[in-house]
């Protein structure tokens, strides 16, 4: 059932959802969620600076609203695994967990070179996108000022952006397959994420050690739950913040 109550609170206010959002710093596609899809609500930051918005009480627009002690123990349940370091996680449960995917397949990194060394990672990508599934690998910019930087933090400098080329060079065979899509980001990466549907591996960043040696955590999404969605709408706004390259060596032509 849809939350009739935000709908309404947002007409009384005079107010669309554009603006809602664009005053919350959501995009208005997840205020309309909200009103939706009841599993989707806001955080409870955004519950707060709704209800403030609209000038109402969160108890009148989400009745149903867990408790802090709830929220940390559906949080615990989304945890599937933490593994200490990703140099411990099976080299089998990355083709794994996307040979699960059936809407979404994300790839969030800086270079992730590992990873394009996988053939089975290869072939799941290969089947994924004959079977019509949307594959979207994120990888930084190597110009970028963010790469510069996590390759000074690792300790490893420019080899940062090289390993981000060379990753590029081995993506080349996925490049003109249908449904697969890359782009290059500079933003600041605190974690690397590789998400399939609702499942999703978390790789923390630390300074001054490289990705294999920081935490993964396996985690799913479970209704009303906050930790796979905060990571999920963090994948998404740089996806949305990215830019779209046709070959391995476009970053180079590309302003």
């Amino acid at each position: 059932m849809a939350n009739e109550r935000l709908r309404g609170a947002i007409i009384d206010r005079g107010m669309t959802l554009d603006q809602v959002a664009e005053r919350l710093g959501v995009a208005a596609k997840t205020v309309e969620r909200w009103i939706n899809e009841p599993n989707r609500r806001p955080y409870r930051r955004f519950m707060y600076a709704t209800a403030s918005l609209l000038g109402c009480e969160i108890s009148y627009l989400w009745p149903e609203e867990q408790t802090s002690a709830q929220v940390a123990e559906t949080g615990a349940a989304e945890l599937v695994k933490l593994y200490p370091h990703r140099s411990v996680v099976p080299n089998t449960l990355w083709p794994q967990l996307y040979a699960r995917a059936r809407r979404s397949f994300d790839v969030l990194v800086y270079s992730g070179f590992w990873l394009t060394e996988d053939a089975a990672f290869h072939q799941v990508v290969k089947e994924k996108s004959a079977d019509g599934v949307p594959v979207r690998f994120m990888l930084g910019d190597p110009r970028s000022s963010a790469v510069a930087t996590r390759g000074a933090d690792e300790g490893i400098g420019g080899a940062m952006a090289s390993k981000i080329r060379n990753a590029l060079v081995n993506y080349a065979p996925l490049f003109n397959l249908p449904n697969v899509e890359f782009r290059l980001h500079s933003t600041t990466l605190y974690n690397s994420l590789y998400r399939a549907d609702d499942e999703m591996l978390a790789n923390g960043h630390l300074y001054g050690v490289g990705a294999y040696m920081a935490p993964v955590l396996h985690i799913q999404r479970i209704p009303g739950g906050e930790l796979f969605d905060s990571y999920a709408e963090s994948l998404e706004r740089v996806w949305d913040s990215a830019r779209q390259i046709a070959s391995p060596v476009d970053w180079e032509e590309t302003p």
